[in-house]
């Protein structure tokens, strides 16, 4: 989702930094194409204000919440509903320390937030420093924490009217990242859509869990701040299955952004709903066509369709910093 792109107005989830969902990534074990590598990063580590007078801001030093749940969802039959959830689970980071809890819920455990499913990891040290602090178990290999963030985009200019100059504002940022390497058959052996979202629980009267944000392609979150209020924020807390819906606004946004004709808005916005990644680990990764790899540069595809062509680039590429094994993502930079 890219959601960088905060402000007084359009703030983190619950005021929440935590909570605040930035990219997701799939793509082939290098080396080993019999296996996954799935990334879902949040909570940047500033707070960015570029589009208003106020100075950039830290966010916070712990990583993750500890009453949120972290989840990526897996459909496995083309029908924008999960069959599986991977859920993340964090300790409070009392005394500096915090662990994480890996499951897996499938079929109609995988629909509704909650505890069922098969816990695959628990007690995995969550990395504050430098050192990525891996946990493997079994098919799976686990790490979460600060990492170097490897989203690369001209922010300056994108406010500018999309003035670009080729400053990567994000060359010096860090995320926390929630990354996970899995076998394919974990993943039905087919292209798969996923997404990722953040829930915290609801009233204590109710109980259950309360979907604060979700996401699942890059910078789609420019064409949810033109909707209404209203709409906004059913997106945000609906569900892929439901993005038909969404179409007309979407569409509308395209006809302002790039000036489409509004049939050919209404047909373009159709590819990009409902919001999900599409990925087929038999493939390599190429975004949009097939997950999205860490140097797949998804800000000039996007920018594309955006401005029907008008604009193609942003004049930033990859960050070197990369890793050649897991957790492949680049060492945190200093605060």
């Amino acid at each position: 989702m890219s959601h960088h792109y905060s402000g007084p107005d359009w703030g983190f989830p619950r005021g929440d930094a935590r909570l605040d969902l930035t990219d997701l990534y799939a793509f082939p074990k290098p080396g080993d194409p019999g296996r996954s590598i799935l990334v879902m990063n949040v909570h940047p580590s500033v707070h960015d204000y570029l589009d208003h007078e106020n100075p950039l801001g830290p966010t916070t030093a712990e990583p993750f919440a500890p009453d949120a749940l972290y989840e990526l969802n897996v459909d496995t039959d083309g029908d924008a509903v999960a069959e599986i959830a991977y859920r993340v689970r964090f300790s409070s980071s009392k005394g500096g320390v915090q662990t994480a809890t890996l499951s897996r819920a499938e079929g109609a455990q995988g629909i509704g937030a909650g505890y069922d499913g098969q816990t695959l990891i628990e007690g995995a040290p969550v990395s504050t420093g430098r050192e990525a602090r891996v946990t493997k178990t079994g098919d799976y290999r686990f790490f979460a924490g600060w990492r170097s963030d490897p989203f690369f985009f001209d922010r300056r200019g994108a406010v500018n009217n999309l003035q670009f100059t080729g400053d990567d504002f994000f060359a010096d940022k860090n995320v926390c990242s929630i990354v996970l390497e899995v076998p394919n058959s974990a993943l039905g052996d087919k292209e798969v859509g996923l997404w990722h979202r953040t829930l915290v629980p609801a009233d204590s009267t109710r109980g259950g869990w309360v979907q604060v944000e979700r996401g699942a392609r890059p910078l789609q979150l420019f064409l949810v701040l033109g909707l209404s209020g209203a709409e906004k924020d059913a997106y945000i807390s609906g569900a892929p299955a439901d993005d038909v819906r969404f179409v007309g606004a979407f569409a509308h946004a395209l006809e302002h952004t790039g000036g489409y004709k509004p049939e050919e808005a209404k047909r373009v916005a159709k590819t990009l709903l409902p919001e999900v990644l599409r990925y087929d680990p038999m493939q390599p990764a190429s975004f949009p066509d097939n997950g999205r790899s860490l140097t797949d540069d998804a800000v000039d595809v996007f920018l594309h369709i955006l401005t029907n062509g008008k604009v193609t680039e942003d004049k930033v590429g990859p960050h070197a910093d990369m890793l050649p094994e897991f957790p492949y993502l680049g060492v945190p930079h200093k605060p």
